[in-house]
């Protein structure tokens, strides 16, 4: 089958996103070709995976500085370029000449669609979007979606890969801007910014309402499950028929901003102080640990098939 033909794997770019790649393919027993421009781009990512997860071999790891011998010999390619229309089809037509016809060509972007990036490239058919949550090495997260001159055969087969590999892939049946997730969350982010903007709340409280809230229930089961149970023995249906409309009204009072520079300076200000008696790299690393025992613990109680 498709997915057990894939051992080696290329990373193209290793920022946040291409170093947490590069350690997922790693634990999962594949060869990583990694390359990436920045001139500390190879230690930051040994570095990188270390931090991750300072137990896990580098032996598989391979460091190009061409782009063209990053890519040769392998089956699968993890685009993790800047969120740039120009770069990602400059990147996506030269992988298509780098590579033959029947590898894919893979794109972590998190909100340019597909059928922009495959434009410059010869077989597009090959090309789709395969966009990770991050940290990917961690969140199981996939969202894959193909432009309009993409293989259905290729979107089939990535999912597969995807799967094999443990992780909870998602297909878009549309193109969209910003795809599922991040779509999701531009909304969370549009009202928890108005809400601070209008003096409503401070931006520790809104971060405890959601983190203390629903944010623990979210962590269990999506939107429309959650709001299943919010229906009792009635369900959805019944929440919908009941308490559809004040929902709705609260739906048409969501506030509008403007990411302006005096809101950043607002929000950046609310951080700092969230952050005043923490450092970011214990703070991501109790995230990490947090994560990978919740994912646990969901897999232990996951029903069976």
């Amino acid at each position: 089958m498709f997915k057990n033909q894939i051992k080696h794997v290329a990373v193209i770019g290793t920022g946040v996103i291409g170093i947490s790649w590069a350690t997922f393919y790693l634990k999962k027993g594949l060869r990583v070709n990694a390359t990436d421009p920045a001139k500390d781009a190879e230690q930051r990512l040994r570095d990188g995976i270390f931090r991750h997860d300072p137990q896990l071999s580098q032996e598989g790891l391979r460091f190009e500085h061409r782009l063209e011998d990053a890519v040769r010999g392998v089956q699968f390619v993890q685009e993790n370029g800047p969120e740039r229309i120009d770069i990602k089809q400059a990147l996506f037509r030269d992988l298509d000449r780098f590579t033959p016809p029947e590898v894919l060509l893979v794109s972590s972007s998190s909100g340019i669609v597909p059928t922009i990036f495959q434009a410059k490239a010869v077989h597009q058919g090959r090309i789709l979007l395969g966009h990770p949550f991050n940290p990917p090495h961690l969140i199981p997260l996939v969202e894959v979606c193909g432009g309009e001159k993409t293989a259905d055969n290729a979107i089939s087969q990535i999912i597969e890969f995807y799967r094999s590999l443990g992780k909870k892939p998602v297909h878009l049946r549309k193109e969209i801007k910003g795809h599922i997730a991040n779509r999701l969350q531009a909304a969370l982010w549009q009202e928890a910014f108005s809400l601070v903007e209008n003096g409503v709340a401070s931006v520790e409280d809104i971060d405890t309402a959601i983190a203390e809230g629903p944010g623990l229930r979210w962590a269990l089961l999506g939107p429309f499950l959650n709001l299943h149970l919010s229906g009792g023995d009635g369900g959805i249906k019944y929440f919908l028929e009941h308490l559809g409309t004040p929902l709705e009204s609260w739906m048409r009072d969501l506030g509008k901003v403007l990411i302006s520079p005096e809101l950043i300076k607002l929000l950046t200000a609310g951080v700092n102080d969230l952050m005043a008696n923490k450092s970011l790299p214990d703070l991501i690393l109790k995230r990490d640990e947090m994560l990978t025992r919740l994912k646990e613990l969901k897999h232990n109680n996951e029903e069976p098939g």
